[in-house]
């Protein structure tokens, strides 16, 4: 298992690769400028860009160059980011930080944070369609694998997906009695659907095995709920300086989570064995992309944010 403070500085720079292509990704495209400043003021308010860099390591796990899958990791970061302004409108979430600032919708205003969501999403695949164009930048990635990549992060985005998790979520939001593999099933859409192909849609653009794509979904999956839960627990045991977004938040909203299912101690538990399971998915792979995403892993339910 890679060094956990290795693993935050392999983390650390992939970040900050992310960060700098982001800030000048919305340059080139024309609109109104007050939507722009809405789209910029939420796409870099920070967080800690973990879907971009596991599409950035996943490709790189099977020979595909950061810079060839830097236009995926920037739309699975736009489309994260306009998931956070939709989630936080009042008639969802209603939250009025994120990131430790105004929400997008208190800083700007509901429509406009509306529009730039739907901005967000919808140009997301501008950029994941240009990798398969010649546009002087270098070589396109082959059609087929830039086309099935699209395809998947649809499907994780969409109906089937996170949208589909989020109805979920609000239709258990109030409710006292949710069963476990309900709540289970809303986590692997709304959070670890995004999550998981984050991990396959890297390893598609790299020209990956059927079996070992299938790898990389397992640890996905995995991931996502490990994730979650550790999510679901901060928001008990963390504070709002901290998260950069309301503590106590799930409570207050009669959200159902995993600790207010199962406890504290139990969560923990199930967080640590779904990080366990993430890296087993990975158990036959070597070099250093291995060694870290195994190692994230571990790192995300040890985070204090």
């Amino acid at each position: 298992m890679m060094n956990p403070n290795i693993v935050k500085t392999v983390l650390a720079r992939r970040s900050a690769l992310v960060e700098a292509h982001l800030e000048s990704c919305l340059e080139d495209i024309h609109m109104p400028e007050r939507l722009r400043m809405a789209m910029n003021y939420s796409l870099l308010a920070g967080g800690k860009r973990l879907r971009p860099v596991l599409c950035l390591s996943s490709a790189s796990l099977f020979g595909l160059p950061e810079t060839a899958a830097m236009p995926f990791a920037l739309a699975i970061e736009m489309i994260h980011t306009y998931s956070l302004i939709h989630d936080d409108l009042p008639a969802m979430d209603d939250d009025d930080l994120r990131r430790g600032r105004p929400s997008c919708h208190r800083q700007f205003d509901e429509a406009t944070a509306i529009l730039a969501g739907d901005a967000l999403l919808t140009d997301a695949f501008l950029f994941m369609a240009s990798s398969g164009l010649n546009l002087g930048s270098g070589s396109p990635l082959p059609a087929g694998r830039v086309l099935a990549a699209i395809a998947e992060i649809a499907a994780a985005a969409g109906s089937s997906g996170m949208v589909g998790g989020q109805v979920l979520d609000m239709e258990c939001t109030g409710q006292s009695h949710v069963p476990l593999d309900t709540l289970r099933s809303m986590h692997e859409l709304k959070t670890g659907a995004m999550i998981r192909v984050s991990c396959t849609s890297g390893a598609i653009l790299a020209g990956s095995s059927p079996q070992d794509t299938a790898a990389l979904h397992r640890y996905g999956e995995a991931l996502g709920v490990a994730f979650q839960i550790q999510d679901d627990i901060l928001d008990v045991t963390g504070d709002t300086a901290t998260l950069g977004k309301p503590a106590g938040s799930d409570a207050e909203e009669e959200k159902t989570t995993y600790p207010s299912l199962v406890g504290l101690d139990e969560s923990r538990r199930l967080a640590a064995e779904y990080a366990d399971k993430a890296a087993s998915a990975l158990a036959g792979y070597t070099g250093e992309d291995a060694d870290f995403l195994r190692g994230l892993a571990n790192l995300l339910v040890t985070r204090n944010h």
